[in-house]
């Protein structure tokens, strides 16, 4: 479902700067608008939601990927430039809410301040994930095949690290969630891309209403389990009292 979300969020970013001709800064206010509305939903609501939650995590997504652009295009920052920056900003919002709260576990996001944290480490890991799979693209010379390849192998390797080593579980998510976002990049820019730029050329109309079908699908299922969740743990409540 992330990775999901973050290639929807690179070709629905890219549909309303490029193709809708939007521009890069009033498209960064527009998604920034919608991501704090969004977010302030979240953080107001009791109960967790998937499609709020799922709203969230795609607006982090869309705004970042605008914002990246802005960045590296049009103040001209350049890929590897940007990437630095947020890498930089990124690693201080991690530092900062490990030295306060004590851990990154997502299983202690269960206060405002923690839900702070972990709200902006998505929206920065979101806008250097665009600009760091951009860099694999053009800059590297790896093209959006390879770039998607080169993430997909070191996902792989996150993967297999999780099931088979005793490196921290905490390190391993992080990094997985990081990385799923220039995969989303790349993977988006693959779909969206013209032949001649090496992409396959079906466009950010086509891309984007297919992806967000296929997260449709997904946030249905997981609001079907929720449900079942909560009907459970009430039917458990009645037995306990009984």
């Amino acid at each position: 479902m992330k990775i999901c979300a973050t290639t929807l969020g690179e070709t629905a970013g890219d549909l309303l700067s490029m193709t809708l001709k939007v521009g890069y800064a009033v498209s960064s206010l527009v998604l920034i608008g919608v991501f704090i509305v969004t977010l302030v939903s979240q953080l107001l609501s009791k109960k967790h939601y998937p499609l709020l939650y799922w709203t969230v995590i795609l607006s982090t997504s869309t705004a970042g990927t605008t914002m990246s652009d802005y960045m590296d295009r049009t103040l001209g920052l350049g890929y590897l430039k940007g990437s630095l920056i947020l890498i930089i900003i990124l690693s201080a919002i991690l530092m900062f809410w490990r030295f306060n709260i004590g851990s990154l576990s997502i299983k202690n996001v269960k206060t405002f301040k923690v839900e702070l944290f972990y709200w902006a480490a998505i929206l920065f890991s979101n806008t250097l994930g665009t600009a760091f799979g951009d860099f694999l693209a053009d800059s590297s010379g790896l093209g959006f095949g390879g770039g998607v390849l080169l993430v997909s192998g070191v996902l792989a390797l996150i993967i297999a690290a999780h099931y088979y080593s005793k490196i921290s579980p905490v390190f391993l998510f992080w990094s997985a969630f990081i990385l799923t976002r220039p995969f989303g990049a790349t993977m988006g820019d693959l779909l969206t891309k013209d032949h001649e730029k090496g992409g396959l050329g079906f466009g950010t109309i086509g891309s984007s209403t297919v992806l967000a079908a296929i997260l449709a699908i997904f946030i249905s299922y997981t609001m079907k389990n929720e449900r079942e969740r909560r009907r459970v743990h009430l039917s458990l409540e009645k037995i306990d009292e009984f």
